[in-house]
């Protein structure tokens, strides 16, 4: 059955890898292309497969064996990830970079031209165990070998986390359905013209539904920005006012800073995911105006909690609350005190509810582009807990979720399968090499085919 499902995987990615490598040449010469591969891109290839080669380093490592060694990692079912670069690739912060790119817990190992490194998140393998990895592979000969050795000896170390399931998407014992076959050998006659064709014209619908999530989403991030304005104005606070003091006034001016930093940032915004950084703003904006009122009362200074869950526009949330939702899992979400006190009496609370094909819902029933907006308001672990059960939090938990609408919002638990923390996760536990913890400073990638990077980057 083993040897079936690598022959699967073998076919597949032998039909696919020529699409992929005509496409890349083709889009390089393309308006606005770029020398070196984005990130994003082989953040996104390596979900699919542990192994990456850059098209411009095909010479490194050859496609059979590339295969080969993904084989070996997709067998072992262990988070190992290897990225084989051209020697030009741009090291600053590149492990920082393609860790929070790829958005899943693991050891990283990356060759570059004839030079190679690694890093790893502590929850995986310890600093040492990954210097000594490092050290060991830099023994070895040509990149077959050396990336070969990196990977066994990785594979015995009794690593942590669990690899991607994307991975083992499409090797069970069915084989390759014919149809498959026919399709992709149809891509590969049609030609590079017919392949560009076919990745404009996807492109071009991608970016229709983007645009139409986004049109969706501004009209609630416009409600929040003048919700924003009009509790602004309502304060009536003047800094020359008797009583005002310094601390007052930088409440205040933060305030502002955060509703002209909002209004600016969706008029620029270009994507959904772009609308979380506009939320992001709005609510640092009322915590700072919860702050000043709470100065000019004499009151004591609020701790810092998330938004109201029900409707981020209630402010800041004064305690968390026991909720059921209709058909739903018991969970505790952050609440105002007016809706604290309408659960206490057993009424409903006041939901935010936005417009749908179905009528007016509750946002968390109201389709994935809503994702974006509740990260800027409900970020880090936090999200994943209050959503659990609900239509948004289902589709957020999908694997083809953080391509169309970011990444970045905890763990969803099946989330691409693997031990997904997205971009929260503390770089001096994600090191390992002779680079240290922190990597962000400096470029130099290390010190040649061998020995002590000296550094790293």
């Amino acid at each position: 059955m083993k040897a079936k499902a690598a022959w699967t995987r073998t076919v597949v990615r032998l039909l696919i890898v020529p699409v992929a490598a005509v496409l890349a040449v083709l889009l390089a010469g393309a308006p606005g292309a770029h020398a070196a591969t984005d990130l994003s891109r082989i953040a996104a290839a390596l979900r699919e497969s542990p192994v990456y080669v850059d098209p411009a380093a095909t010479d490194i490592l050859s496609e059979a064996d590339a295969e080969a060694l993904a084989d070996k990692i997709e067998d072992a079912g262990e988070p190992v990830f290897v990225a084989v670069l051209p020697a030009d690739y741009p090291t600053q912060n590149l492990f920082r970079n393609l860790r929070t790119e790829t958005g899943i817990t693991g050891l990283y190992g990356i060759r570059l031209g004839d030079r190679f490194d690694a890093r790893a998140d502590r929850a995986v393998l310890s600093n040492q165990g990954v210097r000594n990895l490092v050290t060991s592979a830099q023994g070895a000969g040509d990149a077959k070998a050396q990336l070969n050795d990196f990977v066994d000896d990785a594979l015995r170390s009794g690593l942590g986390g669990s690899a991607p399931g994307t991975w083992s998407e499409g090797s069970g014992d069915a084989g390759v359905p014919a149809g498959t076959l026919i399709t992709v050998g149809a891509v590969l006659a049609a030609g590079g013209a017919g392949a560009y064709a076919l990745a404009r014209r996807n492109r071009r619908r991608h970016e229709e539904e983007q645009r139409a999530a986004l049109d969706k989403l501004r009209v609630v991030v416009d409600e929040d920005i003048t919700a924003f304005g009009e509790e602004l104005d309502r304060l009536d606070f003047h800094p020359a006012e008797p009583g005002a003091d310094d601390a007052m006034r930088a409440d205040y001016e933060r305030a502002l800073d955060a509703y002209e930093q909002a209004k600016s940032l969706m008029a620029s915004a270009q994507r959904p995911e772009d609308v979380k950084a506009v939320t992001q703003a709005v609510e640092d904006g009322r915590f700072c105006l919860a702050q000043l009122a709470a100065r000019r009362e004499g009151r004591p200074l609020p701790d810092r909690r998330p938004p109201c869950f029900f409707d981020p526009r209630h402010g800041p949330s004064v305690a968390d609350a026991t909720w059921t939702p209709p058909g739903g899992t018991t969970r505790e979400v952050p609440v105002c005190a007016a809706d604290a006190t309408r659960l206490a009496d057993g009424r409903d609370p006041m939901i935010r509810e936005v417009d749908t094909e179905y009528g007016r819902r509750p946002y968390w029933e109201a389709g994935p582009a809503y994702g974006p907006w509740a990260g800027g308001y409900f970020g880090g672990g936090l999200l994943p807990g209050l959503l659990v059960g609900t239509m948004l939090g289902s589709m957020m938990a999908g694997p083809a979720y953080a391509a169309d609408y970011g990444a970045g919002y905890g763990d969803f638990g099946g989330f691409e399968g693997g031990d997904v923390s997205g971009a929260d996760f503390n770089t001096d536990d994600f090191s390992g090499g002779f680079g240290g913890g922190d990597f962000g400073g400096g470029g130099d990638f290390g010190g040649g085919g061998g020995g002590d990077f000296g550094g790293g980057f």
